[in-house]
């Protein structure tokens, strides 16, 4: 059942009326809980109050399906406009962004000259920005953009997904980088062909992947929510007597919100993924296929009175 309900959001999630719609109609169903509100404003208020408890945060201006240099332009836009909030409200606080978002889909000219822009604002303003990782379509294209940049730019990191079965060859490529990599296990749906198909499988081999990057002396972004991995960093981390500063934990905002204080009173370096803006439905239907948890929130949500 667990399986049908992924397969079903994901679906969902790809739906290009429905993503119109959403952006029409705003935030509700449930929506609010995991994302921070439609403005840069609203968002800023978010990470302010999540500041407050020790959380760290990477912010997001969510966009899907861009289809046009116009769109891409105005999401580029909007990713500077964020980097210089950061600044001018002191937040602690990264930026993380799509390539398609910028114009992946549309040509490599434009993705690099958007990308180019939001570099130099991020260099100006000292902020790090990640590219965050999407389908296996686009990891290839992704990862050439991203060693291009990393070439001129020192706070540029990128993203890679234990479910694949690339990811392990894609580590030792970037070694030479240096990079500052956000590891998860992977949220698309991909076919057994270039995934690992069982979840055992992508534990493992996501924990080979955060011990071979930390121990190459690179900052490593542990992306999780699953307890089991948590407890083998804070092991792995105690056993070889490395500095915590070496790595963080990630989680999103709206989930596991107490693990994620619980880490901080622990000592652990915590980053909340947040994310903010009016296309929110296709990152919203992502959150819910892959907790049931989730669904059953929204659902309480709509129904209570």
């Amino acid at each position: 059942m667990e399986k049908l309900m992924r397969a079903f959001f994901l679906f969902l999630s790809k739906n290009r009326f429905l993503t119109k719609m959403a952006k029409k109609y705003g935030l509700r169903f449930g929506a609010s809980k995991f994302v921070a509100g439609e403005t840069i404003e609203e968002a800023v208020k978010v990470i302010k109050e999540l500041n407050q408890q020790g959380l760290s945060v990477t912010i997001d201006y969510l966009g899907e399906f861009v289809d046009s240099e116009k769109e891409a332009t105005e999401m580029a836009d909007n990713s500077i406009k964020a980097i210089q909030a950061i600044q001018r409200e002191g937040l602690n606080s990264q930026l993380s962004l799509k390539l398609t978002s910028m114009g992946l889909d549309i040509s490599d000219k434009l993705v690099l000259q958007n990308m180019r822009r939001i570099m130099e604002a991020a260099v100006e303003n000292n902020v790090f920005v990640t590219i965050d990782m999407e389908d296996y379509t686009r990891c290839e294209k992704t990862l050439d953009i991203f060693k291009k940049l990393k070439s001129e730019y020192a706070n540029i990191g990128t993203v890679l997904q234990a479910y694949l079965y690339r990811t392990e060859q894609d580590l030792q490529h970037l070694d030479e980088y240096s990079p500052n990599l956000r590891l998860v296990k992977g949220a698309y749906k991909e076919s057994a062909e270039v995934a690992y198909p069982l979840k055992a499988d992508v534990d493992e081999n996501f924990k080979k992947l955060i011990s071979s990057h930390i121990l190459n002396g690179h900052f490593t972004a542990v992306a999780t929510h699953d307890d089991t991995i948590i407890e083998y960093m804070k092991q792995f981390v105690s056993e070889h007597e490395l500095d915590r500063d070496l790595f963080e934990f990630q989680m999103l905002y709206g989930i596991r919100s107490d693990r994620q204080l619980e880490l901080v009173k622990e000592g652990y370096n915590m980053r909340v993924y947040v994310p903010y803006g009016t296309d929110w439905y296709g990152y919203f239907m992502r959150r819910l296929a892959e907790r049931p948890a989730n669904v059953a929130f929204v659902l309480k949500g709509i129904f209570k009175k």
